[in-house]
């Protein structure tokens, strides 16, 4: 991969947060309990900025230090998801308990989700798994069950926040990294229906959730309940039409769609700037995809392709999730769309993966390949992805 692509992956980047920012000053200053009308807008902008130096400094970071260090941002993630539950560090909002103060850092003012460090920690710890096992990567115990069972736990601690939308990402996510590395792919479609299965009853002893799911399937008939978001979103859409009602012109932001500035920005966009803008934004994502991919597989080893490969993974379907959803394709899920939405945890990781690929990417066109480590073997054999 050329440095025209990896200048494209970066302006793709840079144009989202740019975007993100944009329609965050649009949108969030007509929330009427905020006393400062550019609240949300100064906090997401320390957000970014705290994300910009962490991205850097991913960036500058030896990949295979990941690879050191899995375990330990595994646990410190499995502490993180427990403390959700735990007064008075835990901070539910919404009915969800997704959330922990940071009052001990000196950060009383910022909350973060310790969802967003379990999904990358499970990144690491997968890769590491696959490229130290990869020559049982076909065996069901090793090369599945065991990997599986580990996606278990951090996602079924989501799923007891209420979170069933990170938990869904983060078990694709983990199938999909799975199947690229060689897993036996009878066991990846068994388990693929079983997840089905297991999401369906969730969401059917749920009544919140199968609230939404019959919403889901008539918002019409739930334009006032349940289904009151993702009614008003193809509102939006309609009327801004191909060429946008104008930026700052939308009406739907008008306390009509609730959270208009975080997970359904995207219906916003489509109202201001029109379907040329979500059309774009979708093949921002298609590029960062594209490219992402063949960054990971210029990596110099097994570990640097499946760990580009999962982040880049995550970032696209959580972006994909977000527009289905918010178009109406699917039910509400409650997913940000990746370095757009407000929210300082998801941008804050987002970047962080970011800076990763980027350092994937420039080991991968300045290899440096030890000979004694095991982490390394095999990758002269490695499929492309």
């Amino acid at each position: 991969m050329g440095e025209k692509s990896l200048t494209i992956f970066i302006i793709s980047i840079i144009s989202l947060l740019g975007l993100g920012i944009v329609m965050l000053l649009s949108t969030s200053v007509f929330i009427s309990e905020r006393s400062d009308v550019y609240h949300d807008v100064n906090r997401q902008s320390i957000w970014l900025g705290m994300g910009i130096v962490l991205c850097a400094a991913t960036a500058l970071i030896d990949y295979h230090f990941w690879y050191k260090s899995r375990w330990f941002w595994f646990v410190i993630s499995i502490v993180a998801l427990i403390l959700c539950f735990v007064p008075p560090i835990a901070q539910p909002a919404n009915g969800s308990s997704r959330w922990i103060g940071l009052e001990a850092f000196g950060l009383g003012f910022a909350r973060i989700q310790p969802s967003e460090i379990a999904k990358i920690s499970l990144i690491f710890v997968l890769a590491g798994w696959c490229s130290k096992y990869y020559e049982r990567a076909s065996e069901i115990r090793c090369g599945f069950i065991y990997p599986i069972i580990i996606s278990l736990i951090p996602v079924t601690l989501i799923a007891v926040e209420t979170d069933m939308g990170t938990a869904a990402l983060l078990i694709c996510a983990s199938l999909v990294l799975l199947f690229v590395s060689g897993s036996n792919i009878k066991m990846f479609i068994a388990t693929a229906s079983v997840s089905v299965v297991v999401l369906s009853l969730a969401v059917w002893f749920n009544p919140n959730r199968l609230e939404r799911f019959i919403a889901f399937l008539d918002l019409e008939a739930h334009k006032t309940g349940f289904g009151l978001q993702q009614w008003r979103a193809q509102l939006a859409m309609g009327e801004g039409g191909f060429a946008g009602l104008g930026l700052g012109e939308g009406r739907e932001k008008l306390m009509y769609m609730p959270f208009a500035h975080t997970d359904f920005i995207f219906p916003m966009i489509g109202e201001e700037l029109g379907a040329r803008a979500t059309l774009s934004v979708v093949l921002i994502f298609v590029l960062i995809l594209v490219i992402g991919v063949s960054i990971s597989n210029s990596a110099p080893d097994r570990f640097g392709k499946l760990l580009g490969f999962g982040l880049i993974t995550l970032i696209s379907l959580q972006a994909l999730l977000n527009i289905a959803v918010t178009t109406g394709c699917l039910p509400n899920k409650g997913l940000p769309l990746p370095f757009v939405s407000y929210g300082g945890s998801n941008l804050l990781f987002c970047l962080a993966a970011v800076g990763i690929i980027l350092n994937i990417y420039r080991q991968g066109h300045e290899p440096v390949v030890d000979p004694d480590s095991k982490l390394l073997e095999g990758h002269r054999t490695l499929p492309r992805i």
